[in-house]
């Protein structure tokens, strides 16, 4: 039986790579048909995946860019070959599919995740803020409508494959590995004037800018700390990190005897992108198989919360609590935007997120896509005053 995907976000690191392995799959045969796309403004590369995959509905977060897109299209926008339509809304209910693979980059992404979620349809989740910014809201939707979250994560993923024959009361605690980024061994007194080109070069994974930067202040590692908190229901201090640059091992469940099982492989996103999309079967994926007979040594370290301070703030909203997660990743995602428009240090990013902490209350958890946003609003506001105070 064929699996019907939309996938919204598209056209970044993870839509591409998702498209990858939906062409992997091709054949007479196929059992993953892909039915709808979603991006932001690139209207031109998403109609190009539209025609490369024979995808009859598209949608545009930015209503020039669909007026760009019909333009384009002119009569093939109306006479039924191609539909840009003008929710996220009526793209899942003209689509009807089976699994969405959400990534949207940011908390922009959560109304989909809610969306999806409220339909009963799988959630294949590349968009960790959903779960940062209303992680009750989407678990509790979920739980009522039957729909199943599916981490993307490649730590998740490894997780959820890591922990799937072993009972919550056996396990001790999870443990999530970080590359370290590009500025890993530094302390901060070498950071204080880093470039945006710098921190944007990655030693490991091909990422967006917004992603690159958190895996650079290690903020990254930090929200995936409070998406694995919402998704294995586990507290803040049973969710270890570490580094481990190669980036081989991409999680490891500790259990109470003592024991530990790892998932390794080298990095590629196709893998756990492929996992999320057929689960719960295993496909073939095309990827690059570890020798270990060849393998580098496998090395460890602690993170440097002095010097990566964003890592630690996220444990603290963590373990905070209620909406504290939800600001957090308010602030940051206003602290990354003016460290990539020049406007702001990048020391000064973990200055922004402390201070919003500190100043917005954050009250108890979401219950609503409303609540959450008015929440994210007034830490946005919170930030920005910090940043345009210059303190």
């Amino acid at each position: 039986m064929t699996r019907r995907v939309v996938v919204l976000g598209s056209t970044g690191s993870i839509g591409v790579q998702a498209l990858d392995v939906l062409a992997e799959g091709r054949g007479a045969e196929l059992p993953l048909q892909l039915v709808g796309l979603a991006a932001g403004t690139s209207w031109q590369p998403v109609l190009a995946q539209a025609s490369a995959f024979a995808v009859d509905t598209v949608y545009f977060a930015d209503p020039a860019a669909a007026d760009a897109a019909r333009t384009a299209l002119g009569d093939l926008a109306t006479d039924g070959t191609l539909h840009v339509v003008e929710s996220i809304d009526e793209l899942l209910d003209r689509t009807q599919p089976d699994v969405v693979l959400n990534a949207v980059v940011g908390f922009a992404g959560l109304a989909a995740s809610i969306a999806t979620l409220e339909r009963g349809i799988d959630l294949a989740l590349a968009n960790k803020e959903s779960l940062v910014a209303a992680g009750a809201l989407c678990l509790s939707i979920a739980e009522r409508t039957g729909a199943r979250i599916i981490p993307v994560d490649s730590e998740h993923s490894a997780l959820q494959q890591c922990m799937s024959d072993s009972p919550l009361e056996e396990i001790s605690s999870l443990v999530l590995t970080a590359s370290g980024g590009p500025f890993r061994g530094r302390v901060r007194a070498d950071l204080a004037n880093v470039t945006v080109a710098e921190a944007l070069a990655h030693p490991t994974w091909n990422m967006g800018g917004k992603i690159s930067i958190d895996s650079a202040t290690l903020m990254n590692k930090g929200l995936e700390l409070i998406e694995a908190m919402v998704l294995f229901d586990l507290p803040a201090d049973d969710i270890e990190t570490i580094v481990h640059p190669l980036s081989i091992v991409h999680a490891l469940v500790r259990h109470r005897d003592g024991s530990l099982l790892a998932h390794l492989g080298w990095p590629d996103m196709r893998i756990p992108i492929a996992w999320a999309l057929h689960w719960p079967v295993r496909p073939d994926v095309p990827a690059r198989r570890l020798d270990l007979a060849d393998m580098p040594a496998l090395t460890f370290e602690e993170p440097d919360l002095a010097t990566f301070r964003c890592l630690a703030l996220a444990r603290d909203a963590a373990r905070q609590g209620g909406g504290a997660p939800c600001v957090l990743n308010a602030a940051n995602e206003v602290a990354v935007e003016r460290f990539l428009a020049g406007d702001l240090g990048f020391l000064e990013i973990a200055d922004v997120v402390e201070s919003t902490l500190e100043r917005v209350e954050a009250g108890a958890a979401p219950d609503s896509l409303g609540a959450a946003a008015d929440l994210d609003a007034r830490a946005r506001d919170a930030a920005r005053s910090h940043v345009g105070s210059g303190r």
